[in-house]
């Protein structure tokens, strides 16, 4: 395996390599992909289909409506949608890409058919304790998005290659996983790729108008529910938020609605954790996002005692225990840690 914190020569060197040839490539997100994940994985197929390789992305599942603009998504296939066709594409692949995670686990029911192919691997990825299933890696944790590793990678491959298409996907898993550039991983080097997308055709505010300009009126009655849900911690400065089940049905909940929802906890003056906790029926879980400022690590909150991890100020978990048994283990953990606050 070739690991790279950086983007150092090797890898380069070794990518080169194999894009000599023509590849049929297969791109992979994570599931319920977000912005990062699509923005990154688009880039790059359109920058290989520039190059002459064919390039085809597979999602485990689909993604919230306020992505469905992005240029090339609609050539997507999806496992959940088209099982027989994905399981096609990966047999034939000769090169598979794994974007914006670092354990298969994080692709569901896809794991066993990429564990399966024996064809090399190449994980590019910004999350901590990368698994060791990809021939080449390009991991590198101080990074802001997985989008800015890619674009890392074609300014080194092809520095002409930008164009408006890969702009925009770009621009949109920079601004998303930065939280609008507001976030500490976001660096002078961040700054200076977004300006030479928005060069290269990247419409900025267009974008932002459509991912988070575009809630639907259900969507916003969600929000005022999750809000008028939240509680603090007494004493402490972490709050918490819940949606049951009925409460997500009783606003026609569509994927992707509750976005963004755990930030609002951090908007409050002297709270450093915010948690959201969202019922999942179908799946017999409750979802749990978790994000801090600061010095308390969420990822490692997340892995401790909710089989989930991520970055140091952003992660997610899953319980699946009842919503008042998981507010009780969430409540027990914080209490467990009140020396890190």
């Amino acid at each position: 395996m070739v690991s790279s914190s950086s983007m150092d020569k090797h890898f380069i060197t070794e990518l080169k390599k194999k894009l000599e040839t023509t590849q049929k490539v297969v791109i992979l997100p994570h599931k319920n992909p977000d912005g990062d994940a699509l923005g990154s994985t688009l880039a790059l197929m359109h920058f290989l289909i520039q190059n002459k390789h064919e390039a085809v992305i597979i999602s485990p599942n689909d993604y919230p409506n306020f992505l469905n603009w992005l240029p090339g998504q609609e050539k997507i296939l999806k496992y959940n949608k088209d099982p027989k066709a994905v399981r096609l594409k990966i047999e034939s692949a000769s090169l598979i890409f794994t974007l914006d995670f670092n354990h298969l686990s994080r692709i569901g029911d896809l794991e066993p058919l990429i564990q399966k192919s024996k064809v090399d691997k190449i994980m590019i990825d910004h999350h901590q304790s990368p698994d060791s299933y990809a021939t080449l890696m390009y991991s590198d944790v101080t990074m802001s998005s997985t989008c800015e590793m890619v674009y890392n990678l074609i300014e080194s491959l092809d520095s002409k290659a930008f164009n408006s298409e890969i702009a925009n996907c770009l621009y949109t898993g920079i601004m998303t996983d930065t939280g609008s550039f507001r976030y500490p991983a976001t660096t002078p080097a961040t700054h200076k790729a977004i300006a030479h997308l928005i060069e290269a055709g990247a419409s900025n505010t267009e974008i932002h108008q459509k991912i988070y300009d575009s809630s639907s009126f259900s969507r916003l009655k969600l929000l005022g529910i999750i809000l008028s849900n939240m509680k603090q911690i007494p004493g402490l400065p972490i709050v918490y938020m819940t949606l049951s089940q009925d409460e997500l049905n009783s606003c026609d909940y569509k994927k992707g609605d509750t976005e963004g929802f755990v930030n609002y906890g951090l908007s409050l003056e002297g709270i450093i954790f915010s948690c959201i906790m969202i019922e999942n029926e179908s799946e017999s879980i409750i979802k749990m996002s978790f994000r801090s400022q600061g010095g308390f690590s969420v990822n490692d909150f997340a892995r401790s005692y909710f089989s989930g991890g991520g970055h140091h100020n952003a992660a997610g978990g899953v319980s699946t225990d009842s919503m008042a048994t998981t507010i009780a283990r969430f409540e027990k953990a914080v209490l467990e840690q009140t020396d890190k606050f």
